[in-house]
């Protein structure tokens, strides 16, 4: 599970570093393949977080905020003394 977890969270980061790079290049459709593999997964949980952060400076904050809190998370759980990690090792 916790490997699963790891992955997850490991590969969402990923793809949010790759949506602020994308940033940098607004003519790139992010509907068209292979953007859309990035855009996919990410898109339902940007949108929130920029309906509640607007732009800064007519930047789009929003992937810099989940980078954030996915590897916040993965460190809270997964950590050397994460959650989950502790939770294992006193079986």
């Amino acid at each position: 599970m916790s490997w699963g977890l790891g992955l997850f969270l490991g590969l969402m980061t990923f793809f949010f570093i790759l949506r602020i790079v994308l940033t940098w290049y607004p003519q790139i459709e992010l509907n068209q393949f292979p953007w859309t593999l990035i855009s996919w997964p990410t898109e339902p949980l940007l949108i929130p977080v920029r309906n509640l952060v607007p732009p800064l400076g007519g930047v789009d904050i929003s992937p810099i905020i989940w980078v954030g809190i996915c590897s916040l998370l993965r460190e809270i759980l997964l950590g050397q003394q994460g959650l989950i990690t502790m939770a294992l090792h006193t079986q």
